[in-house]
């Protein structure tokens, strides 16, 4: 599809992406029937500047398919689709005949393959003017015309970049052709100034030194967009992490253009202020912050403009976003009427800020700069404030009024402006009349008040407001720079690299000049004089001292003309300083002055013209007027305005005029310390102007007065100083980088794009000295390094890595030949080469580094792999350590748990058992010493206790089904033990005799009968309260009693239960106790008898039962 239709797909307010015109429709055929589509072979820039030389550029008028359809051609297709069809298989018959290669669809329509062009397309001839064979200044006019009609803007001069304004927005910025111009050999692609800035981020990663861009032309040239398009391409090299940062440095250009930048004649948006913008980068080519120093702001600009010019961008745009809005009444600004400072003679401000879009839009794009940047809404704040307060004090008027004493005094008549005004700012009113209609002296000791006239008085508000602005402009740029500077955590700025982009205002010619014109065409010609060092005259002064002979090229100097300017005390800027220290000097005096001191051929005087004189610029004549040359230099700015704006309460406002000046006269970086003093006013001034009891301060007078001096410092500099300043510190940042050159041309003065103007662009050719540049890059060799250093950069190419070669000529030549370069020479010192040469050994040391890389790659992963499978193992085995020492803990914490819980459960479950044990020996016992008393009941009792016995069994046996085995075994072996003692054995031969059962003797023969019977018989454990106690085994927890009987039960096994009135003796193990009458446990078990117990039948047992001893066998 034609990139036309693709573009129009976006214009919503069209019909046109639903139709498709006839050139799009042919160019869908070939692609079908030929597989590649037209100018294939050419590169995309090429192509995009000759697809639109085959079209209609209205899309509108051409032809659609309905009209394709009316064609004559279409028409006679109607009727004859049969036999159409049939030629057409005779067609395609006869190619495969041929041996043609049939094209699959998707090999046609879908290759994706990638650009590549071979022979002689690579690299255009006509892209570098040095190929040319014929050097003249009609051939390379004729070379750059037959360019910018093909829209191709840029050319080559060597290692020189010409950049021509084509005054239209051209689709060659693109993230895709950044990346075309990422680190790639320059003659790979067309011309680009994007290959201007890879050749500087290249050049400063390569040899870790500092990079410098210069950016020359004619005002209205397109500098400026030159600059942003290296900056974009720099933030696209240099990629970092912090995405913030990339966005920050972008917005930093729109916001300080829009506070530098203003319309003139001839440039829309010129450049009013020198700007040298360092981008800082990592060692390794990321970027990491920014830095703007800023020249020369035009100040005079904000009070006064010349015939169809404007003030600076930012007065419309805020006045713009602020009425849309609707916030002018809270800012004191007119709707109708716009103020004094930006209004001009066509009366038609208002209506371009109310109806215009741009200005509103440009607004918001300045409030999105400040957000992204980082300034605080407060800063923003204060900034509107000012800058709208500067508007309300251009329209303070003054008025004489005559009194009896004086009669050139001045008053402000209508206090509404200066009411705004001193609103606007935070500072009283009144306070800032008095300093405008009036001033203070000093004079040994005593202060003098003088008032000013109304000429006076208006220049005061004038300087007041410049110095409000400068101030304000200089602290923008320090505040962005604070905000941009490198993290230290990422790296320290000293180990960084720098890329700096100059872009200062063109050369001016106007027609009246004024002092301003003057600095801009000095500030020019310093930029081509460090051209003409660079490129010619140390190049030249090389060839003689290394000896090499090479031709002569010839250029102009402007040296003399620079020095006419600059040179000490006679010079042009010397003389205006001289004569500013004169109150009475004049702006005639001065011309009179240029005229006896500067006698030379650059200066001459018209006649019939007092105020005005002309200088022989490099670029041509100028005529300047002298007209307020003096008033200008001095820009004067009285103390008493400075101590009334040190009161306000706006803190910025106090930082800004209590912060020192540069010699550059910018506004000092570090904020000073702003005292008690220094933000009141003194007594002396104070005197009938502060009525409110609060503002009188006691405070130092001369301390007071001494900070105005330093800060404004309207005795020591000027503003000729200022900008000899300005150039020393502008040339010292440019040097210590390699330049890189970019030489602006204006085809046309109309602005119009595609018109090439021959006599213009001759002229700007022959003043820049292209000519002369196209010659000494033919036959000259620009880049000239020492031994040692050259050996240094590239002993890759010819020695192994781990080798120290010495910076010799004949490892030189070895690296030259290895590299197989020509057209060099070698000198006494140095290798002489030309300015292709070094991107060829860049491109050959970038592929050697790269398969060093490649094979340090492979190494490295090798045993990185290596180490990952020994660290792999090692936490493996670590793991598994971990898990075992886990798993036995976890299993011993498992076991202590379950250990624990079966011992609580034995100790439960033998109390329980224990205490039944008890109760049913108690019921027993009972029961056996009620029958021991009533003989009768002897044989019942015997019979209830086999009852009972055999009903405990089954119950037990029901009760508890599972007896542990522990309580068998020890049970049995308890009873074993019992029955085998030979007690036992005479007692059951006893019981086997009737005639020996007495009635004394029953009750212990049935205390010890029952159980044994009941073990006989059921093998329970009821016979257990006549066993020992078994002994606990080591390590076993002591058994809990959990009851008085368990505790009473526990002590009669052990023996440890004392009678009261009698000591018994301990019993030896295996005797067996009998309970009688009087015993303390029968006595605690017996508390409540349901039969009552007689005495004598309770005595008889207890006499018998202590007569009866247990024989210990």
């Amino acid at each position: 599809m034609a990139p036309e239709v693709i573009a129009c797909e976006q214009q919503y307010d069209y019909s046109y992406d639903a139709r498709c015109d006839v050139w799009s429709l042919g160019i869908t055929a070939i692609e079908l029937g030929d597989g590649d589509p037209p100018l294939f072979d050419m590169h995309p820039v090429k192509t995009l500047f000759k697809i639109p030389r085959c079209l209609i550029k209205d899309f509108e008028k051409r032809p659609s398919v309905t009209h394709l359809l009316e064609h004559p051609f279409i028409k006679q297709v109607h009727g004859k689709d049969m036999s159409l069809q049939k030629q057409l298989a005779e067609l395609i018959q006869e190619q495969q005949q041929l041996g043609s290669i049939t094209k699959t669809r998707h090999e046609r329509i879908h290759t994706r393959r990638p650009y590549h062009v071979d022979g002689a397309d690579r690299y255009s001839l006509d892209d570098d003017l040095v190929n040319l064979e014929v050097l003249d200044e009609d051939t390379i006019i004729h070379q750059l015309q037959k360019r910018y009609a093909d829209l191709q803007i840029y050319t080559y001069v060597g290692d020189i970049l010409i950049a021509l304004n084509p005054f239209q927005n051209l689709s060659i910025y693109s993230p895709q052709f950044s990346k075309l111009y990422h680190g790639v050999k320059r003659s790979s692609n067309p011309p680009h100034i994007f290959a201007s800035a890879d050749a500087a981020y290249q050049s400063m990663v390569t040899f870790s030194k500092d990079q410098c861009i210069i950016i020359s032309g004619e005002s209205g040239a397109g500098k400026t967009e030159s600059a942003h398009l290296i900056v974009q391409h720099l933030t696209f090299l240099g990629k970092a992490n912090n995405r913030a940062l990339r966005e920050k440095i972008l917005q930093v250009n729109p916001l300080v253009e829009a506070f530098g930048n203003a319309c003139t004649a001839i440039n829309d948006n010129s450049s009013r202020f020198g700007k040298y913008l360092e981008m800082m980068f990592t060692p390794t080519g990321a970027v990491m912050g920014a830095k703007i120093s800023e020249y020369l702001l035009e100040k005079s600009r904000v009070i006064k403009q010349a015939v169809g010019e404007k003030n600076f961008h930012i007065f419309y745009y805020i006045y713009a976003g602020l009425y849309h809005q609707k916030k002018l009444s809270e800012y004191r600004l007119p709707d109708k009427k716009p103020p004094r400072y930006i209004d001009n003679e066509t009366g038609r401000v208002m209506h371009d800020i109310v109806t215009k879009d741009s200005y509103g839009r440009q607004f918001e794009a300045i409030q999105h700069c400040f957000r992204i940047i980082g300034f605080t809404d407060e800063e923003v704040y204060s900034v509107y404030r000012i800058l709208t307060g500067i508007l309300n004090t251009g329209n303070i008027e003054f008025a004489a009024i005559s009194s009896q004493h004086q009669t050139d005094k001045s008053e402000v008549p209508n206090p509404e402006a200066l009411d705004n005004a001193a609103a606007l700012l935070s500072i009283g009113s009144e306070e800032l009349q008095e300093a405008l209609t009036s001033h203070c002296v000093v004079t040994r000791g005593e202060t003098i008040i003088r008032t000013n006239t109304v000429d006076k008085a208006a220049d005061v508000r004038d300087a007041m407001s410049k110095a409000l602005y400068g101030r304000l402009f200089s602290w923008i740029v320090n505040r962005i720079n604070t905000l941009l500077q490198p993290d230290k955590n990422i790296c320290n700025a000293g180990n960084g690299m720098n890329v700096g982009i100059l872009d200062i205002f063109g050369f001016e010619n106007f027609t009246r000049n004024s002092f301003e014109q003057l600095c801009i065409n000095i500030a020019n010609e310093q930029i081509q004089f460090y051209f003409n060092q660079h490129i010619f005259a140390l190049e030249q002064m090389e060839y003689q001292s290394e000896g090499i002979d090479a031709a002569k090229v010839e250029y102009e100097d402007n040296r003399p003309l620079l020095d006419m300017f600059l040179q000490k005390p006679m010079g042009l800027l010397s003389l205006l300083d001289e004569e500013s220290r004169f109150p009475q000097a004049t702006d005639l005096t001065l011309v009179d002055k240029f005229e006896d001191n500067l006698r030379c051929k650059y200066f001459w005087r018209p006649k019939g013209v007092e105020l005005s004189f002309g200088i022989q610029h490099y670029a041509g004549k100028v005529l300047y007027d002298a007209c307020a040359f003096l008033e200008k230099n001095r820009d004067t700015l009285p103390a008493d305005v400075v101590v009334v704006l040190r009161t306000s309460e706006n803190k910025l406002l106090q930082q800004l005029f209590s912060s020192p000046l540069t010699k550059t006269g910018n506004l000092a970086q570090a904020r000073a310390r702003v005292t008690a003093a220094s933000r009141s006013l003194p007594p002396q001034l104070s005197a009938g102007r502060i009525k409110s009891p609060k503002n009188l301060l006691k405070v130092d007078t001369m301390e007071v007065m001494r900070h105005p001096e330093e800060t404004t410092n309207m005795k020591r500099q000027t503003m000729a100083s200022y900008f000899r300043y300005s150039l020393m510190d502008l040339l010292s940042k440019m040097v210590v980088g390699q330049p890189h050159f970019i030489r602006c041309i204006k085809p046309n003065d109309d602005r119009e794009a595609l018109m090439f103007s021959h006599e213009r662009v001759l002229l700007q050719l022959q003043y820049t000295g292209i000519l002369e540049t196209v010659k000494i890059r033919q036959k000259g060799y620009s880049h000239r390094i020492l031994f040692e250093e050259f050996v240094k950069r590239y002993y890759y190419l010819a020695f192994k890595a781990h080798e120290t070669p010495l910076g010799s000529r004949e490892n030189c030549l070895a690296i030259l030949e290895k590299s197989k370069l020509d057209n060099w020479i070698l000198g006494k010192t140095k290798v002489f080469l030309k300015y292709y040469h070094i991107e060829q050994l860049n491109l050959f040391l970038r592929e050697v580094i790269g398969r060093v890389v490649v094979m340090q790659a492979y190494i490295k992963g090798w045993l990185g792999a290596r180490r990952y499978k020994k660290v792999k193992e090692k936490r493996e085995k670590s793991a598994v350590t971990i898990q075992s020492a886990w798993r036995g803990y976890e299993a011993r914490r498992k076991y202590k748990e379950i250990r624990n819980r079966r011992t609580d459960a034995a100790i439960h479950i033998q109390a329980a058992f224990r205490g039944y044990i008890v109760r049913k020996n108690y019921t027993r016992l009972k029961t056996s010493t009620v029958c021991a008393a009533d003989p009768q009941l002897t044989s019942s009792c015997f019979t209830s206790d086999f009852g009972c016995e055999e009903h405990w069994q089954q119950t037990s046996n029901l009760s508890f089904p599972e007896v542990p085995d522990f309580l068998h075994k020890q049970t049995k072996k308890d009873l074993d033990e019992i029955s085998a003692s030979p007690f036992i054995q005479k007692y059951s031969l006893e019981m086997n005799d009737p005639q020996s059962i007495g009635q004394p003797q029953s009750v212990a023969d049935h205390q010890l009968s029952s159980p044994l019977r009941s073990h006989k018989k059921g093998g329970s454990e009821n016979c257990l309260e006549q066993k020992l106690r078994t002994p606990r085994r080591r390590c076993q927890q002591p058994k809990m009693l959990n009851s008085p009987e368990d505790n009473m039960y526990y002590n009669q096994l052990n023996g440890t239960l004392e009678y009261q009135g009698s000591k018994r003796k301990p019993r030896k193990l295996g005797q067996i106790k009998v309970l009688d009458g009087d015993d303390e446990y029968y006595k605690s078990l017996s508390a409540i008898e349901s039969v009552p117990e007689d005495d004598s039948l309770l005595s008889s047992p207890s006499s018998s039962s202590r007569g009866v001893s247990f024989a210990q066998s």
